[in-house]
């Protein structure tokens, strides 16, 4: 590690299939240094952007990187229900998609922009007794959270637009909104408002706050024995970050 590197922010663009704790650790091998840490988890099958605080007086801005909005594209498969709402989880039901338009849709995306309550997934790393609920639902043990407030700034149709069927069941949209949104939860809860259920199939965080996946680093690069140098090009020092934070 170069000895003036004490500590700085990195965006890593975070691949489909890897956990938020792994890039931790691959960030933390590359750099030589224990204090390392994110900003916000992103699912296994999310891809995108991971904000990645490395060193004491990065990591000690955690809490304050992770208040901005976030911005999510994110596709829903209409008809099928999974007990993760995501791609990881075992199907519980399945449904006609039956025939619904573009009006139809666009009415039911109305009624989830603004301010919403919204219940943790029982599938999340939420704590429960200082243990996330994941670790009580892979045990069959569904812990459920209060509804909490949650707001949807911008939620918009960004696929072809056509109609949705059996034959052409994936709607695609782009969410902007609060901190400690469930986009899978949203995601489900869309699909019961369409009246056939759905899950997410692919989910990407394009930006958090000030920061955006454009700047990012190539996550899988990070196996890489350039590794550290990938990391050191694109490092935002703490007081870029202050500043960028006012």
């Amino acid at each position: 590690m170069d000895p003036e590197f004490e500590a700085g922010v990195f965006l890593v663009d975070k691949p489909e299939g890897a956990s938020s704790f792994y890039m931790v650790r691959k960030v933390r091998k590359a750099l030589g240094m224990k204090k390392v840490g994110h900003a916000g988890t992103l699912d296994p099958f999310a891809t995108g952007l991971l904000v990645i605080c490395a060193g004491r007086p990065a990591t000690k801005m955690i809490s304050k990187i992770m208040e901005g909005e976030k911005e999510y594209f994110a596709t829903l498969r209409l008809g099928m229900e999974t007990t993760t709402q995501d791609p990881e989880g075992e199907v519980t039901a399945t449904t006609s998609v039956g025939t619904l338009s573009e009006t139809v849709v666009e009415e039911c995306l109305q009624k989830f922009r603004g301010e919403l309550q919204q219940v943790p997934p029982i599938y999340s790393a939420l704590k429960h007794k200082g243990k996330p609920l994941y670790h009580y639902a892979r045990k069959g043990i569904a812990i459920e959270k209060p509804p909490r407030s949650v707001t949807i700034h911008s939620l918009e149709r960004v696929d072809e637009g056509e109609q949705l069927t059996d034959s052409s069941p994936y709607l695609t949209i782009r969410v902007v909104c609060s901190k400690g949104t469930y986009i899978r939860t949203l995601g489900a809860d869309i699909g019961k408002a369409l009246g056939c259920g759905a899950y997410l199939t692919a989910l990407r965080r394009e930006r958090s706050g000030c920061f955006h996946v454009r700047d990012s680093v190539d996550g899988k690069k990070l196996q890489e024995e350039d590794a550290r140098q990938r990391l050191l090009e694109k490092v935002l020092s703490v007081t870029d970050v202050c500043n960028l934070l006012q």
